[in-house]
């Protein structure tokens, strides 16, 4: 084999940079929004670059396509290019481009798509300095952010855009992504295989982000060249990237096993456990929502009424992981989960709702009583709907004898609550309840 090694740690454009696409078909992943007849096909159209007004704002991870579908837009369209960081531009910066977009476009008629990356770190007086050129058409623009435009971007500016979502790449997109920088003339230099184990560890570090896959491989790419080797391995990508390999396949056992012993660590009672296999879902790729929505199920099934507040705690890390998503994700996560973990446990009122469903299912439903049948309809009073219904609010308790359930339920208890955390406090106040909706006691007060 010849010696690439200068080729492959020259100076030369990084390999996310050399395999950029292109044209909009050579873009991998976010078929969404790729479709014949979706809005960035339109855009796309040579007829497209006469249109005035438009912009987009392009809202995903990282890692998945803003600056490529923006570069890509210019390309196909035939637009002039331009592209400006909010992290190093300022108002001027802005101005100048505007009316270098003008100028083009009276005196060559070559119209400009600005691509605007980080928009969410301009401050208003920035993005209102972005308005006139976007009002008069001087340019296309295309904002990239990584944060929640509805709380980043100025109403102005998000009212006049296409607000369009990206995805994280899935495994088969990352598959393709390698494999075409291992056979493009610009990808990785010198004929290298890439076994399945090192694929499969690549796609697992790269978490969904296309430029961390082609980085992870042109680092292990350098590796298995330095080693006179001609296939990479597992070994070249965990040395490359500085990571030990974590067997964890996301459609296979690994991700039911630690997704399984996660939820019963933290019906368990062991925070320690739960944060190390939160960890490994993390570390592995895992998607944080999938994690968010076992954590909400975990909150109403493991600890329900023993502490009805871990039940907001997992909704808000789960609206959390989508507002501001990963890496920062993790940290709502890791306190959802410590919460849970810690928190008192029941499942009486999950084994109430199942045990109430087991009796629907098998027949044992009964009429509804008479009394408490909707009566604000014509025809209902001839029927006795409503007939007998005692309003709670006009008891000075706030609750009264009624029965509810229907004759063939009479009786019946499905909620136990336990001796455990709120449900101490919910027991006794029950059982009084009952009492009293069942005429056996009005006699003390409810606390």
């Amino acid at each position: 084999m010849s010696d690439r090694s200068p080729a492959l740690h020259s100076t030369s454009a990084p390999l996310a940079a050399r395999m950029r696409p292109r044209s909009l078909d050579e873009v991998v992943g976010q078929g969404h929004l790729l479709r014949p007849g979706s809005p960035l096909r339109t855009l796309a159209s040579p007829d497209a670059a006469e249109q005035a007004g438009v912009s987009v704002i392009l809202w995903g991870p990282p890692g998945t396509g803003k600056t490529t579908l923006a570069q890509a837009l210019a390309t196909t369209s035939g637009r002039r290019f331009v592209q400006l960081s909010a992290i190093q531009a300022g108002v001027k910066d802005v101005r100048k481009a505007m009316d270098d977009a003008l100028t083009q476009r009276d005196l060559y008629g070559m119209n400009t798509l600005l691509f605007l990356d980080e928009i969410h770190r301009f401050t208003k007086a920035q993005q209102d300095a972005l308005l006139p050129g976007v009002e008069q058409g001087w340019v296309t623009l295309v904002a990239a952010t990584t944060e929640n435009p509805s709380f980043s971007v100025i109403s102005p500016l998000l009212s006049r855009s296409l607000l369009l979502t990206l995805q994280p790449l899935d495994d088969a997109d990352l598959g393709e992504l390698l494999r075409r920088a291992l056979t493009d003339p610009r990808g990785v230099p010198g004929e290298l295989a890439l076994d399945e184990e090192a694929q499969r560890a690549i796609i697992q570090f790269a978490s969904g982000d296309a430029r961390r896959a082609l980085t992870t491989l042109e680092a292990s790419a350098a590796s298995a060249h330095d080693e006179g080797a001609t296939t990479i391995t597992a070994e070249h990508v965990a040395a490359a990237s500085d990571q030990a390999l974590l067997r964890y396949d996301r459609d296979g056992d690994e991700h039911y096993d630690v997704i399984s012993a996660f939820i019963k660590s933290i019906r368990g009672s062991d925070p320690d456990a739960a944060l190390h296999y939160l960890a490994r879902m993390i570390v592995a790729g895992e998607d944080p929502r999938f994690i968010a929505r076992r954590l909400i199920i975990s909150a109403s099934e493991d600890i329900g009424m023993a502490d009805p507040s871990a039940l907001g705690v997992a909704v808000s890390a789960a609206q959390a992981v989508q507002l501001i998503g990963m890496p920062e994700g993790r940290i709502p996560l890791s306190e959802a989960t410590v919460y849970l973990a810690t928190a008192p446990k029941s499942n009486a009122a999950y084994l109430a709702i199942d045990e109430a469903i087991a009796d629907v299912k098998s027949g044992r439903a009964g009429r509804v009583p008479n009394h408490l049948r909707d009566a604000h309809y014509a025809g209902a009073k001839p029927l006795g709907h409503g007939a007998g219904y005692r309003y709670p609010h006009d008891d000075e308790l706030g609750v009264l004898t009624q029965q509810y359930l229907p004759d063939t339920l009479r009786g019946t208890e499905y909620y136990q609550p336990k001796q455990l955390g709120f449900e101490r406090e919910v027991h006794p106040r029950l059982a009084k309840l009952r009492r009293i909706t069942r005429g056996e006691d009005r006699e003390k007060p409810l606390s």
